[in-house]
Formats: structure tokens, C-alpha cells, sequence
């Protein structure tokens, strides 16, 4: 395990901007496509934002709540940012839909983007010396795909008025003609795709990170 770890250490400090590149650009275009959903499916550009004094907030919560638990458990839905649509057809307005920035979401979202970039130089390099099968490459790619899915799906910070304006992974569900009752049950199965996903990641990562292949150049990169 030591020598596999060793392994994705040495794959990520020779390609280290590329996979900044590439985590920082899976964080962006996941919530830019997220903002994106939103405008396409209700047909409205976003007229509002909210931003929130996170920093402050987090350190009024751990002064007020004396179970380290119960602070974790309200930090880790804290917003720093809010991005929506406000109807004013009702008097002051009614925030029809909107985009949450949760950090402790965010950091999920980076997570996921490192692990998949992680992978794609790992099965890059598999390739490139002949250490791994087309299947098994196949398999991988696929394994990661669904992995990234579930913690995608389970990072999800949208809210909609119809499922009470909760910022959750289930109000996707709703967008895309659940019942909004039916996707608010759902939703504390959200931790157990999110760990789902990680596990899928993580097993990809470690069974691509054969010794020998740390220091194999890529394809296309060869002298």
C-alpha cells in the first residue's frame, strides 16, 4: 500500500500544473453547469446575490454550540455565497430558484476533481507503457465515471421554492420531475453516495498505481 501511495505521489509532482489545471477546472465547470441547469430549465438569467460572512458565522457557531458534533453538523451546511432568481410578482419577491457556494461543499467538489484528474494521469501513464489492457482501461475510465457521478449528484447545493427553498442533492432530482415529497425522503441518502463514490475513486486510484509506472513518460511526451 505504501509502495502504490509512493506511486500516486510521484505521478502527481510530475504532472503537478496539469493536475492543478485539472482539479481547479473540474470545480468550475461542475458549478458553472450547475448555474447553467438552473437557467435552462427554468429560463431565467439570475437577478441576485447573496454573500454571506462565512469566516464570522462559523466562529459564532463553535462560541454558541457547545457540542463539538452539533457545530460540525451546522458548519458543514454554512453558505458563503447565494446566486438565484428572485420573483418579484409577489410582493418584496420570493427567491424562485438559486446556487449555493457551501465551502465545506466545495471542498468535497475539489476532492472529487483531484481524484478523477489523479486517475486520468495514472491510467495515462498505465497506457503508455503497456502495464495495463484496453479492458482494463475501459473498466477504470468507467469505474471513475461512476464514482464522480455519485459525488457530484451528492454535492449538489441547489434550491427551488417547490421543495420549501432547501439547498440540497435532491432538489436536482425534483428539477428533473420527481415529486418533490419522493426527493426530499431521499435526501439523507447523500452521505452514502458521497462515501460510495470516494470508495469507487479511491479503489480506482490504488489499483491503477502500479510500481513502475511513476516514472514512464506518457505517450506524445516521448523522446
Amino acid at each position: 500500500m505504501l509502495q502504490r501511495v509512493s506511486v500516486i505521489s510521484s505521478v502527481i509532482r510530475q504532472n503537478l500544473m496539469r493536475w492543478c489545471v485539472m482539479t481547479l477546472g473540474i470545480v468550475a465547470a461542475y458549478y458553472a453547469l450547475l448555474m447553467l441547469s438552473l437557467i435552462a430549465r427554468f429560463g431565467h438569467l439570475p437577478n441576485y446575490v447573496n454573500v454571506f460572512d462565512w469566516w464570522t458565522n462559523v466562529i459564532r457557531i463553535i462560541e454558541s454550540t457547545p457540542s463539538i458534533s452539533d457545530s460540525i453538523a451546522i458548519i458543514k451546511d454554512e453558505w458563503l455565497l447565494e446566486i438565484g432568481y428572485m420573483n418579484y410578482d409577489f410582493g418584496m419577491g420570493i427567491s424562485e430558484w438559486s446556487l449555493f457556494i457551501v465551502p465545506v461543499k466545495v471542498l468535497g467538489v475539489t476532492l472529487l476533481g483531484a481524484l478523477v484528474s489523479t486517475n486520468y494521469l495514472l491510467l495515462r501513464q498505465s497506457s503508455s507503457c503497456s502495464g495495463i489492457s484496453k479492458l482494463e482501461a475501459r473498466s477504470s475510465g468507467t469505474a471513475t465515471g461512476i464514482g464522480a457521478t455519485l459525488m457530484a449528484t451528492a454535492s449538489i447545493t441547489l434550491s427551488w421554492v417547490v421543495c420549501c427553498s432547501t439547498p440540497t442533492w435532491v432538489v436536482g432530482l425534483a428539477m428533473l420531475g420527481l415529486g418533490a415529497t419522493t426527493a426530499l425522503w431521499l435526501e439523507p441518502l447523500g452521505t452514502w453516495l458521497n462515501i460510495m463514490g470516494l470508495i469507487i475513486l479511491l479503489g480506482v486510484c490504488i489499483h491503477l498505481a502500479r510500481p513502475g509506472i511513476a516514472n514512464t513518460k506518457p505517450m506524445g511526451e516521448l523522446s
